[in-house]
């Protein structure tokens, strides 16, 4: 599993590298782990605004439903794809989860807190369907990075009393069972108009552009924090932060940390020593994805440890 899981790494690493530069037994090694999936694209799964939110599903074959992976892209809520997310979901489905990529509305369809919708939809949708793809509604985890971290934070930690969940079709009250957050913003004021708020163009200026001129906008930016639902019998969340971050401040990840410890949530802060905003080392990635399928496999019941995912 340690080979095939660094392998898979050093793929989404060398995205940028031609496919002829890869070793043949390597691309057929990629080619065999996405036939161990089930590949299904595109399927709508909420209508807003005259916009259709779709998301892809890469099932694990096999007889048993399977812990999923529900995966959101960064972007600063203004731009990205979920199809410039798949190889960042390719460790997971070696790790041995089934994966669903989620795309949502982007500020320049909806403003904020539209993406957040979205997502909570999306979560709703997966649970709703889980037998049909054979995905474990029990064992759920949501994960993303920047931006998409921070909607994997929302969707995994907000209460369907905070409204956000009006909208879907799907009732009821989904649990997820953990979240994995990589660099991603927990104090959306604090961006905004906060402390780290820094004259443009030195700014982050996704925030401006998400949150928009809604008169409201400050109490939205509050409403769209993880930092504000955080409470004890949220899910189990394990942040992957560089310390020297130049877009989501590192302090984010650690202020995140301490409020979980507080309330008796579990939880893990991976830093990475001199790491920016992503762009490890790929030494830093392995480390990282190491911490994450360990994290998991204490967190989420019936997850295969490393020395036997995958067999």
């Amino acid at each position: 599993m340690k080979h095939r899981l660094t392998f898979v790494l050093l793929i989404a690493l060398t995205v940028a590298a031609p496919v002829a530069a890869q070793q043949s037994s390597d691309v057929q090694a990629a080619v065999a782990l996405f036939q161990q999936v089930r590949t299904v694209p595109n399927i709508v799964y909420v209508r807003a605004n005259g916009w259709e939110g779709k998301l892809d599903i890469y099932a694990q074959r096999g007889q048993s439903p399977t812990p999923t992976v529900i995966f959101i892209h960064g972007g600063g809520w203004v731009q990205g794809t979920k199809e410039g997310s798949v190889l960042t979901v390719l460790p997971y489905i070696a790790m041995g989860y089934s994966v669903v990529n989620v795309e949502y509305r982007l500020a320049n369809v909806s403003l904020a807190p539209a993406a957040i919708e979205d997502c909570r939809c999306a979560l709703r949708w997966v649970v709703a369907h889980a037998k049909e793809y054979n995905l474990d509604p029990d064992r759920l985890i949501v994960a993303g990075a920047s931006a998409g971290g921070h909607l994997a934070l929302t969707t995994g930690m907000v209460p369907a009393s905070a409204g956000f969940d009006r909208f879907c079709l799907v009732p009821g009250e989904p649990r997820v069972a953990a979240i994995v957050n990589f660099f991603g913003i927990t104090d959306v004021a604090d961006l905004l108009d906060g402390p780290n708020k820094k004259p443009f163009p030195e700014s982050w200026p996704y925030t401006v552009q998400w949150l928009g001129n809604q008169p409201n906008r400050a109490d939205v930016a509050k409403a769209a924090s993880p930092l504000t639902y955080v409470r004890a019998g949220v899910p189990p969340v394990i942040s992957i932060h560089g310390d020297q971050d130049p877009l989501v401040p590192y302090n984010h990840s650690v202020r995140l940390q301490e409020a979980l410890q507080k309330a008796g949530v579990a939880h893990e802060l991976v830093t990475v020593p001199g790491g920016g905003h992503g762009g490890f080392p790929p030494a830093q990635w392995l480390r990282a994805y190491a911490a994450i399928q360990t994290f998991l496999t204490a967190h989420v019941p019936g997850t295969k440890p490393p020395s036997s995912a995958g067999k």
